[in-house]
């Protein structure tokens, strides 16, 4: 069975993977060509790294069922397949996002907040590229979603 790597496990993958030694920079046009472009790779391994996974999930799950002989070793094997199917699940749902941003790139609109419309910023792109929000704008967001929770 493969082993579930969490999600910055596998964009740091994603990272080591880009070709280039390019890193986008303050110093620089925000989203200017080249970080479109670098965001754009790294989004696309960060989901071919993803697919890999889940492919490899597959074949595990296609070679048999599970044959454990003794009843705690079956039990814990369950257990494992049931965070790996998990693990997945999020990160189908994480495809999405993936897929969402992409296309922002596309629209030239990936980058800014959704929100508000101001720059995102390098570093909250760079930590978590699906990133639609300003940290202000996310904030406030979970703050409001906390809110009507406790009603």
């Amino acid at each position: 069975m493969a082993t579930a790597a969490s999600d910055i496990e596998v964009l740091e993958k994603a990272r080591r993977a880009l070709a280039h030694d390019y890193v986008p920079s303050e110093d620089e046009e925000y989203m200017g060509q080249a970080q479109q472009d670098y965001f754009r790779l790294l989004l696309l391994e960060w989901k071919r790294s993803i697919l890999s996974a889940a492919n490899a999930t597959l074949q595990s799950l296609q070679d048999g069922p599970i044959r454990e002989p003794d009843l705690n070793d079956r039990a814990s094997s369950e257990t494992d397949w049931s965070i790996e199917l998990r693990t997945r699940d999020r990160q189908r749902k994480l495809i999405a996002k993936i897929d969402a941003a992409l296309r922002r790139i596309d629209a030239g609109e990936y980058g800014y907040c959704e929100v508000t419309g101001d720059p995102i910023g390098l570093k909250r792109l760079i930590a978590r590229p699906v990133a639609t929000m300003t940290v202000e704008a996310q904030e406030a967001h979970e703050r409001r979603e906390k809110i009507s929770r406790d009603d």
